[in-house]
Formats: C-alpha cells, structure tokens, sequence
C-alpha cells in the first residue's frame, strides 16, 4: 500500500511539472483598449480572446477608459505582468507613443489595433479606412447628389479620422468643385463620443437654419449622435446619413430608414487576426513572415510600416441580409421597429 501511494505521488509529482511546463510554454499577450464605450470593443475582445486561448497562450488586458495617460501606465502595467506581446487600440496614438517604444526597447513586439500608432517598429492590423470614407460618402452621394452636406468627423486624436475623411472628400470632391455639394459643416468629435457628435449636429443645425440635406458620419456612434439631433428638428429618416462599424443599433436605423448606410467591418475578423499576428510575434516571428502582410506610408509621418489592412462590406438596406446571414445580427434586431412590407430582408 505504502508503494502504491508513494507511486501515485510520485505520478501526480510528474504531472503536475508537465502541467507547469506546459503553462511555461504559453505566452502572455496584453492586450490595451482605449475605452469599451464602443459595442464592438466586446465583440473584438471576444474573438481575441478565442484566438489567443486557441494557441495556448494567455490573454491579460486593461482598460484605460477613454484617458491617454491612464493608457500609459496600463501598457506599463501589462510590460510588468509579463506579457511577451502587445496589442494596443490607441486612445491618443501620440500620446501612446513612449509605451509603445519602450515595449519595442524591451524586445516586445507590439501590435497597433485598428487605430495607427506610427512606429516602424510596430505592427499595423486594420481595415482600409481610406475606401471605408469612400463608401461612407458613395452611400450618401447616392441618395443625395446635390445639397448642403455636414461632415461629423471621428476623434482629432485619432488618425483614422483623418483617413476617413479623405477617402469621403475623394468621392465628392468633384461634386464639391462643381458646386452641386456645399460643405456647410465639418468638426472632429472628440473621444468619438456620441453625444460630442449630437452637440456638433446641433450647433450645425442652428448655424445653417435647418438647411442640412445630407449628413457624413464617421462611424455609427456619432451617426447616431447625429440622428438625434436630426429627431429633434423632425428631420430624421428625410437626411441620409452614413456611419461604420455594424453597431447593432445603426443596423436597426438602417431598417427604420433613419441611417442610410454602415460600413461593416467584421470585428470578429479582426480580433482574430490580432490574436494570431500577436501570438506569432510572441513566438519570435518576424513581421514580414506574417500571413497577407503589406508594407503602409500613408500616415501623418509617411513612416513605412507592416501592415494588414482588410477589406469593408457597405450594408444598406437592399443587403441586409449579409451581416444577418454572417451571423453578425438576429433578424429580429434589424428588424425590430420595422413597418411590415418596408424593408425586404424584414418580411
């Protein structure tokens, strides 16, 4: 008896060491979030975490809650929890900028998410925001050709917002030339804040007398910001108005007739390959070895990095059948609201 259970200590010994050795073997990926005001920060999140648990390593994360110091001393905190790569969604990418390099410094390898952090030494995982401003202002120019168009641009901090508003200024550039479209409004929406967007909105309302034909939104928070502000002139659902993101709301305006189109980039895409490409730098892979990876200069700083930029879907009303049959949303949400007979995927 006496044996057998020195035995099974023994064994029990054994395993937990291959337990521990195995754990060793994981790495630790930090993941930084400028905020969770977002909903599709949860929905990155989830498909990150799902990719990283998929490759044995271990998912650590911080929220810095919409404040670029705060942001400082969590990728801080994350470099001392030991994490062996870094995936940071910049809430001010300058401001970032020391963390970043001092990630670099320590040998960890860092991976800018969605937002650009223009460091060489950095890896870039986007969606081309360019063409998203493209179909943002495609959308809207479809449905209004001529008139007064508001421009309700995303954070000053952020460099998205600026390559978001040259890819809208792109397409209706020469409409503007021609005069068939006057810019009568344009602002940044600090934080990306709904309801900094609304104030924006307003302010361009009472500048121009209600004389608004067509709204510009960045993405569905300050789309819906701006929609707001419309319902209370009684002008939702008669001035198109863009966004991005697929929010699950924005998807039901789209139903409802109050937001004309959303560029839906599949976060759960992106979160995945964030995982992956973060697991394989961890792993000591070179970013040039990364699967689709391309060489991006187009920043503030024409800084040559490696880049993964994917490709956006446009969803209207005529497909919104394609975030519903990706799974992305129930019919019942698109639909909740809608006039039987006035949306075609709604029955």
């Amino acid at each position: 008896m006496r044996k057998l259970a020195a035995a099974m200590l023994a064994g029990a010994a054994l395993s937990l060491c291959f337990v521990a050795f195995a754990e060793a073997k994981g790495k630790v990926i930090g993941v930084s979030w400028s905020n969770f005001q977002e909903e599709r920060w949860k929905t990155d999140e989830a498909a990150m975490k799902a990719a990283i648990a998929a490759a044995g390593d271990k998912y650590i994360s911080a929220d810095a809650q919409s404040s670029a110091q705060k942001q400082l001393t969590d990728v801080e905190s994350l470099i001392a929890q030991g994490a062996n790569a870094l995936i940071v969604l910049a809430q001010d990418s300058s401001a970032i900028a020391p963390a970043v390099q001092k990630a670099v410094d320590e040998g960890i390898p860092v991976v800018g998410y969605d937002r650009l952090i223009e460091n060489p030494s950095a890896f870039y995982l986007t969606f081309d925001n360019k063409e998203v401003g493209r179909m943002q202002a495609r959308g809207v120019l479809a449905v209004k050709p001529r008139g007064n168009y508001a421009f309700i641009k995303g954070s000053s901090t952020d460099p998205n917002a600026d390559f978001l508003f040259a890819g809208q200024i792109e397409v209706l550039k020469d409409a503007i030339s021609a005069g068939q479209i006057k810019n009568v409004g344009e602002a940044y929406t600090d934080g990306w804040l709904p309801a900094n967007a609304q104030k924006t909105m307003e302010q361009i309302l009472t500048k121009t007398n209600n004389k608004v034909d067509a709204v510009v939104a960045s993405n569905d928070g300050t789309a819906g910001g701006a929609i707001a502000a419309l319902a209370a002139q009684g002008m939702a659902g008669s001035v198109p108005v863009s966004g991005q993101d697929g929010d699950h709301a924005a998807l039901n305006r789209i139903a409802l007739g109050t937001q004309t189109v959303s560029v839906w980039k599949d976060a759960r895409e992106l979160g995945k390959k964030a995982g992956e490409i973060a697991g394989l730098l961890a792993d000591g892979k070179t970013m040039s070895e990364v699967p689709g990876v391309a060489k991006f200069s187009s920043g503030p700083k024409k800084v040559e990095m490696n880049a993964l930029l994917l490709k956006p879907v446009p969803i209207t009303r005529d497909n919104l059948n394609v975030v519903i049959d990706a799974g992305w949303i129930k019919k019942d949400e698109v639909c909740q609201g809608v006039k039987p007979g006035a949306v075609k995927v709604c029955g």
